[in-house]
């Protein structure tokens, strides 16, 4: 159930702009979005709420926290998952209804040009979270409170949440959203981004299956 001692400590934030918006992506796949743009979001960044679909009254809405990654959404780097990732939940939202939150937070919250510094150290034979840490950056600096302003704002405070990371579970948990089912995404993995995808599992608990992983 909702934490609701929490819930009212989130300062309220109130829709800026609605738009309609016809994505398409490179393998042909297409689909359409109600964009949503927010005054009041607690970090003054300028995140986005994507409603795609139609909603199903019997069930909670589908909602992915995606995180904004330059080099993989917009570039298709392969050293990540994050682009295949932003496709695949676009169309999962868009076959059962709900909303991707597409969040100006960076490198998990550190920023582009220290991403791109992190990759450097990576290269070097570090993890991508020992590369944040040597550069005295958090391992995952990212707070999601704008994300529950956001989802309070559109009413969807009871949701299925589309995640392999179960800290943004527990913030939004925190922060008062009711998460009836946390739904795994699809396994992205590649020769370029399997110590990625190792490291997210071995540091921060990422329900993503190992085995799978190996061989």
């Amino acid at each position: 159930m909702p934490n609701t001692e929490n819930e009212q400590r989130l300062t309220p934030a109130t829709v800026r702009s609605r738009v309609r918006i016809p994505l398409a992506f490179p393998d042909g796949y297409r689909t359409e979005a109600e964009v949503f743009t927010f005054h009041g979001l607690t970090d003054g960044a300028e995140h986005l709420a994507l409603a795609l679909g139609t909603p199903d009254p019997a069930q909670a809405p589908l909602v992915r926290l995606h995180s904004e990654c330059l080099t993989g959404d917009v570039f298709g780097s392969a050293r990540c998952d994050c682009g295949p990732q932003l496709r695949e939940a676009v169309e999962r939202i868009t076959e059962t209804g709900g909303y991707l939150l597409y969040l100006r937070q960076e490198g998990r919250g550190i920023g582009l040009y220290n991403k791109l510094d992190a990759y450097a150290l990576q290269d070097s034979g570090l993890d991508t979270y020992q590369a944040n840490t040597a550069l005295g950056l958090p391992e995952d600096g990212r707070d999601y409170t704008a994300a529950a302003q956001m989802l309070s704002t559109l009413d969807a405070t009871t949701i299925r949440l589309l995640s392999n990371n179960p800290d943004k579970a527990a913030q939004l948990t925190t922060l008062g959203v009711d998460i009836t089912e946390r739904i795994p995404t699809g396994i992205h993995v590649s020769d370029t981004n399997v110590r990625y995808l190792r490291a997210k599992v071995e540091h921060t608990g990422h329900s993503i299956p190992l085995p799978r992983l190996v061989g």
